[in-house]
């Protein structure tokens, strides 16, 4: 079983942290995620840097710029992970455009995923449509999971065909607005939460945007399994480098 199916088992609500690689400093990238192992996170999303991210806000964007100075590349972040199986047992997920992973080559691309123990893919600008027909075989062959975005303008029968296709969590978006952009969730959110709880669907959400502390960690999960954080932990990162992860992961959870 996928590392990821068996942790959304666990009889627990999940948090996933989302980091840009190679940022603050280009060979961050590996006490970074096992630091976050340590601090009790459940699930990590691995940010691959790309020029154009247009589902970011500006505080991502502004670390994958960086990243990109630094000189971080696919190859650069494959060689970097290449053992990361030794130390770090949790879930890891690579997040990132579709662009770079087609210039790589998308078999070798997931072939190089299962090699270094990668176990999922969230690729924002890849159509689910063109997923299902060109690539599905090839992300089942090297067993990983691609995770589908779905927002509060995403309709019931889109939301279904995703989920008939999905085989380990749909990230639910807070909004229909790029990261980082809100603080706590108002009534209208709520609601979507819950509608989406609603439909019973075969695959457990988590959703991301829009979290930063416990609070709205609470009230994402209320009716989800998880939530992701990204922006506040890269503005986290920005002010403290890769110390006090621990602080901020108990400040989220407790």
């Amino acid at each position: 079983m996928n590392r990821i199916q068996s942790k959304l088992q666990e009889d627990k609500k999940l948090l996933s942290i989302y980091f840009t690689a190679g940022y603050p400093n280009l060979n961050d990238t590996v006490s970074i995620i096992q630091n976050l192992e340590k601090s009790g996170v459940d699930m990590i999303e691995i940010g691959l840097p790309f020029s154009d991210p247009l589902a970011d806000g500006p505080t991502i964007q502004a670390s994958s710029t960086q990243a990109l100075k630094n000189g971080m590349t696919t190859e650069v972040l494959f060689n970097q992970l290449k053992d990361i199986r030794q130390t770090v047992s949790i879930p890891l997920i690579i997040m990132g455009y579709f662009n770079p992973m087609l210039q790589y080559g998308v078999d070798a691309f997931c072939k190089k995923c299962q090699a270094i123990g990668i176990d999922g893919l969230i690729i924002p600008d890849l159509p689910v449509d063109v997923y299902n027909d060109q690539y599905k075989a090839t992300f089942e062959k090297y067993g990983l999971i691609n995770v589908f975005l779905i927002t509060p303008q995403t309709s019931e029968e889109r939301i279904q065909f995703i989920d008939s296709i999905s085989n380990g969590f749909i990230y639910m978006v807070s909004s229909a607005s790029v990261t980082g952009s809100s603080s706590g969730f108002g009534d209208e959110q709520t609601n979507y939460f819950k509608r989406i709880a609603d439909m019973n669907l075969d695959n457990p959400q988590i959703v991301g945007f829009g979290i930063s502390d416990n609070k709205s960690f609470t009230q994402a999960t209320q009716y989800a399994k998880g939530a992701i954080i990204g922006s506040a932990f890269i503005k986290h990162l920005t002010s403290n480098g890769s110390d006090s992860i621990t602080g901020f992961v108990d400040n989220i959870l407790n």
